[in-house]
């Protein structure tokens, strides 16, 4: 009997080491190596390395680029969280959301959104949109900026939040990227580039310096991007075009 309860306790001792180990593992202060006196964590290269992927598949206009998506949202909620960037933590949840609805409007086009290919087609923006999109990001973002500059004194276990209205800019902008990305709107490349100019600029303020290098490779990825999605979307004009002109004729 002493012999099973003593083997008991071995087993649960290693599986509570494996949890914490398993913690341990997505802790910041879980150091992979540094870069000058930044110390950059597991979590942040996982992070960075999912991130690059999902944003090149998306350049290749590849659905496979939603499955990544997924597991960046579920890594960066933790990251975030632990830096103190509570707007970008929040992000996270509402991105997942979108993330689903992106995958279904490309798997699943209406037939006078599909192209030859039966893919949704690339469109872009009417000058309306154009507008009440920037008006939504110039209220949220002060909305949100407020709520988060304030919220240590309501919640005096929260820390300070770092750059409240610059981090709530971000959150409001990438909100904006990946619903125009679901809508496969050409106009989305636009708006990730303005997220990955000003996150290559912050995050070494924010001790993410591994990030910062990610957003500024964004930046050439995103360039790129544009360029396919605009041949695309010329691409699938011309087709409806010469089908417009055969159902005339």
């Amino acid at each position: 009997m002493t012999a099973v309860f003593s083997y008991l306790c071995r087993q649960i001792r290693r599986l509570t080491l494996q949890i914490y180990a398993m913690f341990s593992f997505f802790d910041v202060d879980t150091v992979f190596f540094t870069v000058g006196r930044q110390a950059v964590s597991y979590l942040e290269v996982l992070c960075t390395l999912a991130g690059l992927v999902c944003i090149f598949l998306a350049m290749r206009a590849k659905t496979t680029n939603f499955w990544i998506g997924y597991l960046y949202n579920i890594l960066l909620f933790p990251l975030f969280l632990q830096k103190g960037l509570y707007a970008s933590m929040l992000l996270q949840p509402a991105g997942f959301a979108i993330t689903l609805f992106g995958h279904y409007r490309w798997t699943h086009p209406r037939k006078k959104e599909e192209n030859r290919r039966h893919e949704l087609k690339i469109t872009r923006l009417g000058g309306r949109s154009w507008m009440a999109t920037l008006l939504t990001v110039v209220v949220l973002t002060v909305g949100l900026g407020t709520l988060f500059s304030n919220l240590h004194r309501w919640i005096p276990a929260v820390r300070p939040a770092q750059q409240p209205f610059l981090d709530s800019f971000i959150l409001v902008m990438i909100l904006t990227a990946q619903w125009l990305s679901a809508q496969k709107k050409l106009d989305c490349w636009a708006a990730w580039m303005t997220v990955n100019v000003v996150n290559t600029i912050r995050y070494p303020f924010g001790g993410l310096i591994f990030l910062a290098i990610e957003s500024g490779s964004k930046i050439i990825i995103a360039s790129f991007g544009f360029l396919h999605w605009l041949k695309k979307y010329r691409e699938d004009r011309e087709a409806s075009s010469e089908e417009g002109g055969a159902a005339g004729f």
